[in-house]
């Protein structure tokens, strides 16, 4: 059922009506807003089905049914009208014809004569360009304005993104009265939605996730972090039924163990095909759960993975990269921070994506060496980011092999690494002269020469962090004279 009504201000004729759906969708997404304008009295009368329109107003405007003269139709609690009497044979709808107070009427009649709101005056590509540029809630909150702003907003082609965000929100709830109203087109599913983003929806659960599984076939894009209520079931789901699905962000889901088809998908699917999934990009932060089984599992069904980030996963071991540089060969970014349990064997293994690695964090994995740094040098040598800090076990001989072996290496982050000093910096002056980020915080050995090495020959320097160093504020300005663009981090006082 719908409630329709219209106001009378001055010469501006305007009618709206408020369906269920669209309560649902605007109840799901944000908080309705109170009604501008108060209004003396509100006749109910009854109205044929053939006039319904497809705006919707206010939910401030909406007044419950009461019994009176005019013989109005009741509503049920679900929202479907009842008829008392037995011999009408046509359901009516409920509607509101709401009047302004007396004397308003008349005041704006004289001022607003002949006179549109200028934004009523543009075509509807100039608004649906406008529209395009809005967040989720917001597009939800423009089709409640009119008629013609209700099926703007509802176009299709805005809707290829769904973004929602907040704690508190329903989230399983307004995916479903979303993807619901989207399939109106299309029964059953949504042919334009193509990424979904909910991060930080702490209150969606697999039922949120079996609807996108189920309504969007062609999704590229899904990011959940921060969803800890998220599990293995409904990700199998949505990885099986969503074969154009690239992206996957699942950090902070900590129930997730591995990323697999479900049982009915692999009989499916013909053995040519495999058991592949298609997905390149795969942030699984923090989901302290994966171990080295999962890792196997997840190597063996994504093996066009491109960009593999595994920070804090803490129960990973040298063993999983085996599998992982052997299913896996096009791993271009990889990120294995704090992961404790990693070492040299690890980083051996890691060697073995010769050619394609291109971004490489092992920070705070204690267990690595100069032995394993040499086997990423020598199979790595289009390696352009390196990120080893807190790696104590780290020296200038694990720096002079990277920096003879890698020189296309851009930014390099040797922090907190004591054995570090302006020898192995040398090296590194002496054949990456296209570093740009250099981070030596809290490397005790580091001094002025081996600054100086690096501002001499490094033009394009940008940012260089030397905080927590015994460095010199000559050495620091010798630094700002050769490299005018670079940002200097430090906790020298004497410098300004």
């Amino acid at each position: 059922s719908s409630v329709c009504g219209s106001s009378h201000v001055g010469e501006i004729h305007k009618h709206w009506v408020l369906t269920e759906e669209s309560c649902c969708i605007y109840y799901a997404t944000g908080q309705p807003q109170k009604p501008q304008h108060h209004y003396s009295h509100v006749i109910w009368t009854g109205l044929d089905s053939s006039t319904r329109t497809l705006s919707t107003p206010s939910p401030g405007l909406i007044l419950p049914s009461k019994s009176s003269s005019l013989s109005s139709p009741a509503l049920s609690s679900n929202g479907h009208e009842t008829n008392s009497s037995s011999s009408s044979s046509a359901a009516a709808e409920t509607v509101a014809v709401v009047h302004p107070q007396p004397g308003t009427h008349t005041r704006s009649r004289q001022s607003k004569t002949h006179h549109h709101p200028p934004i009523d005056l543009l075509p509807d590509h100039t608004l649906l360009q406008i529209f395009s540029h809005l967040p989720t809630n917001q597009l939800c909150r423009c089709a409640r304005v009119c008629r013609r702003w209700y099926n703007l907003a509802w176009d299709p082609r805005l809707w290829s993104t769904v973004r929602l965000t907040g704690e508190l929100l329903h989230a399983d709830r307004a995916i479903r009265v979303l993807t619901h109203r989207l399939c109106q087109d299309t029964p059953n599913v949504c042919l334009t939605l193509e990424t979904v983003v909910v991060n930080g929806c702490k209150r969606l659960t697999d039922r949120g996730l079996h609807v996108v599984a189920q309504c969007c076939p062609e999704l590229r894009r899904l990011e959940v972090a921060g969803c800890y209520n998220i599990s293995n079931e409904a990700v199998f789901e949505v990885v099986s039924r969503c074969p154009s699905l690239e992206h996957l962000n699942l950090s902070g889901c900590s129930k997730v163990t591995c990323i697999s088809l479900t049982q009915e998908a692999s009989m499916q699917l013909s053995p040519l095909h495999g058991q592949q999934i298609s997905i390149h990009y795969l942030d699984m932060t923090d989901c302290f759960s994966l171990e080295d089984e999962g890792l196997r599992t997840i190597a063996s069904h994504c093996p066009r993975l491109t960009h593999l980030y595994l920070r804090r996963c803490t129960r990973l071991t040298d063993e999983a990269l085996r599998h992982l540089a052997l299913h896996c060969p096009s791993i271009r970014e990889l990120s294995l921070s704090d992961c404790r349990l990693v070492g040299d064997f690890g980083l051996r293994e890691v060697a073995r994506l010769e050619g394609c690695l291109r971004y490489l964090s092992v920070a705070h994995c204690t267990r690595i060496t100069d032995v394993g740094m040499r086997y990423v040098a020598r199979y790595c040598p289009r390696l352009r980011y390196l990120n080893a800090r807190g790696c104590e076990g780290l020296t200038d001989h694990g720096l002079s092999h990277l920096a003879r072996s890698c020189p296309k290496l851009k930014s390099l982050d040797v922090g907190k690494c004591p054995l570090v000093s302006d020898s192995g910096l040398e090296q590194l002056a002496m054949y990456c002269q296209g570093l740009r980020r250099v981070s030596l915080r809290a490397c005790e050995s580091v001094t002025g020469r081996g600054l100086k090495a690096l501002a001499a020959n490094c033009c394009e320097l940008q940012l260089l962090n030397v905080q927590d160093c015994e460095v010199s504020p000559e050495a620091l300005r010798f630094v700002r004279r050769h490299c005018r663009r670079c940002v200097i981090e430090h906790t020298n006082p004497a410098f300004y």
